[in-house]
């Protein structure tokens, strides 16, 4: 089973030789409603850990010009928030180490100021000045204000298996672990955006919530996930269902396995599996990814002994964003990391029966979180 829930995968993972390279974060993302008008906006949270071992009395940054040169590594909590769609902007917000309060064990608390990440609540406040952002490069991040209040209400889960287990974590088998907690997950609360209130409800937040941790990125990097999903058979919102669909060049053990992900579907409290580290399920994968002139396009077609998944989702390049980050080396690899919260798409699902392929439904798909990235050396 994937709906398994675990928050001891959702710990504080930056001990032993991670504390000294490695990363761990929080992500979270989902949709708010302008207060005045009722119109959807699309936002997300999350708290990015860096080599708490390295730490000093201020935050280090690795693009600084003159860390790169003396080989100084990235030590912080970095707080990032933002927003997709017109406006898009990303914020982040950088601790000292010796200015964060975390709790190791599960459940996992992390607070610094009046920043908070737990499994229920969010709360947090960033406030970064246009002189502010262009100064400081090293921020990786625009301009603007958010402070947000919120809780959340994790209902499904997608527990990826031995992979992420404690014997292959002990042993640093993978360089990039990933666990999703909320994988379908219940928001509420408020949001101000540049001095602009938004609320979010339970019902219209289709809201996501997961973690990675390791000590390098994917590349390829592909992300895809939503749970605000229509049935084509029975015209209804599907009230029990969720897809998620993540990966790209899993390194195990230093050896990348090349173009796999990680793939499934919760269909009204049924599950479809296909994570190709079960290696009963044969599971097989084709993926591409489409950059056109104002559009993005995934394809993404998985299917194992038991079923098939087709999925195909579009983004508005003008409504995304590159998300930066620097990994725990001090390098920033990614630097076309496209970043999305409102896709759009459609996912055909198919049991197997006697060889033959059986439509169990054509759904479609909207406020789709969204991501593909490769490190540029990887793309001459």
């Amino acid at each position: 089973m994937f709906n398994h829930h675990d928050i001891n995968r959702n710990a504080f993972m930056l001990h032993g030789p991670l504390a000294h390279h490695g990363y761990d974060w929080w992500w979270h993302s989902f949709t708010a409603q302008d207060a005045e008008t009722g119109e959807d906006k699309p936002f997300f949270i999350e708290f990015f850990t860096c080599n708490p071992a390295l730490a000093e009395d201020e935050p280090v940054f690795g693009q600084l010009p003159e860390n790169k040169a003396t080989g100084k590594l990235p030590s912080y909590l970095m707080v990032k928030a933002g927003t997709w769609g017109e406006n898009h902007c990303q914020l982040h917000r950088f601790f000292a180490w010796k200015d964060v309060s975390i709790h190791g064990n599960a459940p996992y608390r992390i607070e610094a100021a009046d920043c908070l990440a737990c499994e229920t609540e969010l709360k947090g406040n960033i406030q970064i000045s246009p002189e502010e952002a262009i100064a400081h490069p090293e921020w990786m991040c625009d301009a603007g204000g958010m402070s947000w209040d919120l809780t959340i209400d994790k209902q499904v889960a997608f527990n990826v298996g031995y992979g992420a287990s404690k014997p292959f974590r002990d042993a640093e088998a993978f360089a990039m672990y990933w666990h999703a907690e909320g994988m379908k997950s219940a928001f509420s609360g408020t949001i101000i955006l540049n001095g602009k209130q938004y609320i979010v409800t339970p019902e219209k937040s289709f809201g996501y919530a997961d973690k990675n941790w390791g000590r390098d990125f994917t590349s390829p990097w592909v992300w895809l996930s939503s749970c605000c999903l229509r049935s084509k058979k029975t015209g209804q919102l599907l009230q029990d269902s969720v897809f998620d669909i993540g990966g790209g060049r899993p390194k195990i053990y230093f050896v990348p396995l090349d173009r796999r992900l990680l793939g499934v579907f919760w269909y009204e409290g049924k599950e479809y599996d296909f994570n190709f580290s079960k290696l009963h399920l044969l599971v097989k994968t084709d993926f591409s990814f489409d950059e056109q002139d104002n559009l993005v396009v995934w394809h993404v077609r998985q299917e194992n002994i038991h079923a098939m998944m087709e999925t195909e989702v579009f983004c508005k390049k003008k409504d995304m964003l590159f998300v930066n980050y620097e990994a725990p080396d001090g390098s920033k690899r990614h630097n076309r990391l496209w970043n999305g919260g409102n896709g759009w798409g459609t996912v055909k699902l198919y049991d197997k029966k006697d060889g033959q392929l059986i439509l169990v439904d054509e759904v479609e798909a909207t406020h789709i979180g969204c991501e593909y990235g490769e490190y540029d050396d990887d793309l001459h």
